[in-house]
């Protein structure tokens, strides 16, 4: 952990950022568009592969509100253009479905329920409804509040998302503790906003921001994963 003393009992309800935090999204975006690239003799590394991803999907979320199913499936055409071929439908309407599936990271679960003895726990996520229905049953727990992009018609690090929450919730925000793991789309903005936050540095030992635009803002408190949160705040 780095940062002041983390004290626990301030905090009524946690929010989390789901893709990326909870769920192991960068690997299922590596394990989908690596073999889109190669049935067209397209090989590229990973860190590029990604760090296309986070620029165009920053690029359409900023504009005017569509789907993250569209916007999905747009990123898949952008490859296309960059590297100059043309998906097939398939290769676009399976995207979401393949995101929305994704594998919880191994210490998620575990994480959730012992958490949830002890707070509200809450989704704050840039998707849409149909999608995390899909991801919900993976995450082992119920939340007792679930924000989506969708509901919004905005995106992380747009603020009218961890505002929503904050009606959504209930407490006052001194009494939410956000934790995610990009500092793009939700430590920025909950920094903005006075939310204290917990930065899961899912890339811990990595250089670069990976899936996600790489900005300057400092977290009130850093982990290397959700077991070691728990750790920290569950006696």
């Amino acid at each position: 952990m780095t940062g002041p003393i983390l004290d626990p009992s301030r905090y009524d309800t946690l929010t989390f950022d789901c893709y990326g935090t909870l769920v192991d999204w960068e690997r299922t975006l590596l394990d989908y568009i690596h073999p889109i690239l190669a049935q067209h003799d397209i090989h590229v590394v990973d860190d590029f592969v990604l760090e296309y991803f986070a620029q165009v999907e920053a690029e359409l979320q900023a504009g005017s509100h569509s789907d993250y199913r569209i916007v999905l499936e747009d990123v898949i055409s952008r490859f296309g253009k960059r590297l100059g071929f043309t998906p097939s439908g398939h290769n676009l309407v399976d995207f979401p479905y393949a995101v929305a599936t994704a594998a919880p990271f191994p210490d998620t679960v575990p994480a959730l329920e012992a958490l949830a003895t002890r707070f509200d726990l809450a989704i704050v996520s840039n998707t849409d409804d149909d999608l995390f229905v899909l991801t919900q049953p993976l995450l082992g727990v119920e939340f007792a509040h679930i924000v989506t992009a969708k509901q919004v018609k905005a995106y992380k690090p747009d603020r009218r998302m961890f505002e929503a929450a904050i009606e959504r919730c209930g407490v006052p925000k001194e009494r939410l503790l956000h934790v995610a793991q990009s500092i793009f789309h939700d430590i920025a903005p909950t920094n903005a906003l006075g939310i204290d936050n917990v930065w899961i540095n899912r890339r811990a030992g990595r250089s670069g921001g990976g899936a996600t635009r790489m900005v300057d803002a400092r977290p009130k408190w850093e982990f290397p994963d959700l077991a070691s949160f728990v750790a920290a705040v569950i006696a």
